[in-house]
Parts: C-alpha cells; sequence; structure tokens
C-alpha cells in the first residue's frame, strides 16, 4: 500500500499511545487501526494471499492473543472436565447453535459443582507473540448472554429472566468467577494491557430485552469484573451488535473502556457521537453488510471519512475497525480502500493539531 505519509505514522502505535487515546488523554500520531482484527484470509478461498497482502500492508495497534476458553461439550485430552457441561449430554445433529439445550436447569448443581477450572494451564494459549511495546488485548468469545443462550438455547434464555431467575443468577455468578481468574492470570502471564469479550445484546431493531432485565441480571456482573479488570491495570473492551443505543449510559457508568461497533443502520452514529463522545472510546465498526461488500472503493472511502468525521475527538477515544468479520463477498480493492484512507485521512485528521503525550504533566 503506498499511502505517500512518512513511515513514523506506517507503523504500530505504541501501547502508550493506545492507552491515552482510550484514557482521553491525548491523540495519537494517527487514528488506530485495528480492522485487521476483523478480517480472516482463510475464508477468502483462492483470494487469501491477496487479502493476507492488503492486511499485512497496513500497521494493525494492538496484538490479540485468545483465551483457550472452555467448549460447551468438548474437552482437551489432558483436562477431562475443562468443558462448561460435564454431564453425559451431547451435540443434536442437524440443530442450529441457538436451539442446542445444552442445559437443564435440574442439572445446574451438578454443573457448577463440576465447573470448568480457571486454573488450566492450557487456558493460556503457547506460541504467544513477544511483548515488541504494542498494546496487548486478550480476547475470549460469549461474556453473559451469549454464554447462557449457548447453553440454554435462544427461546430458553429468553423466558429464564422470569422463569428462572435464580438460576440465571447462579449461572452468571460462576462465569464471573471463572472470568475474574481468567483476568488475572492474563495481566500475570500474558502482561495484558486489557481484554475484550463479546455479547450480543442488540437485534438490528433494538435490545433483546428490556433495560430493567439488564440493569437486574447483567449489570451488576458487567460492573465486578470491569472493575476487577480495572484494579489489575487493564482496560475492558466490548463488542456488542444491534442497536444497544438504551444500554450505553449503564455501560458507561460501569466503567467500560471501550465499545464496539456501533452497527450502521441500527444506530444513528452522528447522534450516538454527540451523546457518548468523550464519555468511552468508540472502535467504530465499518459496516460490513451493505458498504464493503456492494460499495464502489471510493464509497468506501466516503464512509471512512464520515466515520473519522463523526467520532473523533482531539482527546482521542477512536479506533477504527469493522463491524463485524467481514465476508468472503468482500472485494479486495474495497477493502484495500478501507486500510488507505483509514490510514492517510486518520493521519490528515491528527496533523496540525498539536497532539501531547498522554502521560506527559499536559496529559494527565
Amino acid at each position: 500500500m503506498t499511502t505517500g505519509i512518512s513511515s513514523e505514522f506506517d507503523r504500530p502505535l505504541t501501547r502508550e499511545e493506545m492507552a491515552g487515546v482510550i484514557e482521553g488523554k491525548g491523540r495519537a500520531r494517527r487514528v488506530p487501526i485495528a480492522v485487521q482484527h476483523w478480517a480472516d484470509p482463510s475464508v477468502f478461498g483462492e483470494k487469501a494471499p491477496l487479502i493476507r497482502e492488503i492486511l499485512d500492508s497496513c500497521p494493525c495497534d494492538f496484538t490479540r492473543i485468545d483465551f483457550k476458553i472452555p467448549d460447551v461439550f468438548q474437552a482437551p485430552k489432558d483436562a477431562p472436565s475443562y468443558r462448561w457441561m460435564n454431564v453425559d449430554n451431547f451435540f443434536p445433529e442437524n440443530t442450529s447453535l441457538d436451539a442446542v439445550t445444552a442445559l437443564q436447569w435440574d442439572q445446574l448443581d451438578a454443573v457448577l459443582a463440576d465447573f470448568p477450572d480457571p486454573g488450566y494451564p492450557g487456558l493460556i494459549p503457547g506460541n504467544v507473540p513477544p511483548d515488541d511495546g504494542t498494546y496487548r488485548v486478550g480476547l475470549w468469545w460469549y461474556w453473559l448472554f451469549e454464554r447462557l443462550w449457548s447453553l440454554r438455547g435462544m427461546e430458553n434464555a429468553l423466558c429464564d429472566f422470569y422463569e428462572s431467575p435464580d438460576k440465571v443468577h447462579r449461572l452468571f455468578r460462576a462465569l464471573t468467577d471463572f472470568y475474574k481468574v481468567m483476568l488475572r492470570r492474563g495481566r500475570e502471564e500474558l502482561r495484558l494491557d486489557a481484554v475484550w469479550t463479546s455479547d450480543d445484546i442488540g437485534t438490528q431493531k433494538g435490545p433483546f430485552f428490556s433495560l430493567e432485565i439488564f440493569q437486574e441480571f447483567f449489570k451488576p456482573y458487567y460492573r465486578e469484573l470491569i472493575e476487577y479488570a480495572h484494579q489489575l491495570g487493564m482496560h475492558f473492551w466490548l463488542h456488542a451488535c444491534g442497536n444497544i443505543e438504551m444500554m450505553i449510559p449503564d455501560l458507561i457508568e460501569i466503567g467500560l473502556d471501550v465499545l464496539h461497533p456501533i452497527q450502521k443502520y441500527t444506530m444513528q452514529e452522528r447522534e450516538i457521537a454527540e451523546k457518548f463522545g468523550g464519555q468511552l472510546c468508540f472502535w467504530a465498526g465499518f459496516d460490513v453488510q451493505q458498504i464493503i461488500p456492494y460499495g464502489t472503493p471510493e464509497e468506501v472511502r466516503e464512509e471512512v471519512r464520515f466515520m473519522i468525521d463523526t467520532y473523533y475527538r482531539p482527546e482521542g477515544r477512536l479506533i477504527l475497525a469493522a463491524g463485524n468479520n467481514m465476508t468472503p463477498d468482500t472485494p479486495p480493492e474495497s477493502l484495500r480502500a478501507l486500510l488507505d484512507e483509514a490510514l492517510r485521512y486518520g493521519t490528515e485528521k491528527c496533523k496540525g493539531q498539536q497532539a501531547f503525550h498522554p502521560y506527559s504533566e499536559a496529559g494527565m
């Protein structure tokens, strides 16, 4: 990718620059970019080498390390109990993931009595990249709601808040205790700067459940884990698809640091930025449903500029990404345009405005 800009802007940001952007303590050399974590070259078939080349041509501003979280039914050979369901159930054939009822509530005592051990050595992956000064993020998918429906099935999960509230709380308590040990190990063994997880609590039209349900069943455990991450010296990142505008004030209140993706066509980006800009960092996600698969490269560039103009704050608080995993119908030339414009325009936005070091006296 020929950007025509200095190599100073062509290399990854430092962990100090990323921390300053996230905490609103100062812009970096350019707007941070982390599109690469939402594009897997292997899904592009014969185009995979070209996609990998395009992704590698642009700096990615954090290192991602995936925790080895337990599976629902499958366990590693060296730890037969390292799975969520240590009972004699199985994954039914020809059943969609959100329709599987892995956990019957009358099995809850047995499941919690033999819950996976977060001290399992394999939780920490092997071949971890060395610490090169780049910001490091530990990832696991499925926080609370996604883990609930992956065990109970979607229909059951949405009814459980009303029909079995005590059991939901017991499960969420056990999960939170597991995650707290995982976070501590991530900080101590991986030198993580942040943790990132997912909980898709929104649909295209609105949340899956009411604000009251969120505040009773999710907010206390969310708060506990976010505060624990902060005690350990880490930021907390959340991916939550769909329209979750109703929950954003609560997420800000409990200290969430980074929110992804502010999904296009589910919420009004300008309104969200005006209401909440500066109160947390937006990991703004480029639309993967319409613009990048079907738009022209120039339309992709226009959208990148729109996103930066919408979310950018002089004090930081903006990282660029894709809104979700890119699909194989993404044209390589559009992906190249996204990354090139993010680097070009994200640099121009920060140039000419005096940046200050996030941990200098002026930035504290």
